[in-house]
């Protein structure tokens, strides 16, 4: 069973707050996958999961260490920032040996590399592509991207999968 909501937002500022309500909405065990191109705002979201839960920043893009660990300021879960990017399987992700019990995770390029659990939330961002992109093989900033394109609106489809979100996920 799976429940799709769409949102819409305008600007970087407008996908911060996006994800400082998705934030208060996450606790210990739950997995986010993030996908879509470079400069859609994934980190951008990401840092506001990680204000929406009150963790230790700066929140920043995980692409040269994998994996990067933000320790909760208000005694709950800690954020695992992964961009799952240059893994080539789930194998190298259970190598990472992350606390999926005991965190957050939120994984940037994850679809189909971080193993299914009982319960999960996918978020595909969307943005408008022209002849201008970056190619997805380059290494750059999610965020820093975002504050450089053009400002346009994102649309985000977020799927809550399995019985934790049964009712939606900011419902």
């Amino acid at each position: 069973m799976s429940i799709v909501e769409i949102y819409s937002v305008v600007d970087p500022d407008a996908m911060h707050e996006l994800g400082v309500a998705f934030g208060r909405a996450l606790a210990a065990g739950d997995l986010v996958i993030l996908t879509g191109p470079l400069g859609a705002g994934k980190t951008t979201f990401t840092r506001g999961i990680g204000e929406g839960l009150g963790v230790r920043g700066p929140v920043q893009s995980p692409t040269f260490v994998i994996a990067r660990t933000h320790p909760s300021l208000v005694g709950g879960a800690p954020l695992v920032h992964v961009d799952a990017y240059r893994l080539a399987d789930a194998s190298e992700v259970e190598d990472l040996d992350l606390d999926f019990d005991g965190s957050v995770v939120v994984a940037e390029w994850g679809a189909g590399l971080v193993g299914v659990r009982d319960s999960w939330v996918e978020v595909v961002i969307e943005r408008p592509v022209g002849g201008g992109d970056t190619g997805a093989g380059d290494n750059v900033d999610d965020s820093a991207d975002f504050a450089e394109a053009p400002v346009e609106p994102r649309t985000l489809t977020v799927t809550g999968y399995g019985p934790r979100w049964q009712n939606g996920v900011l419902a």
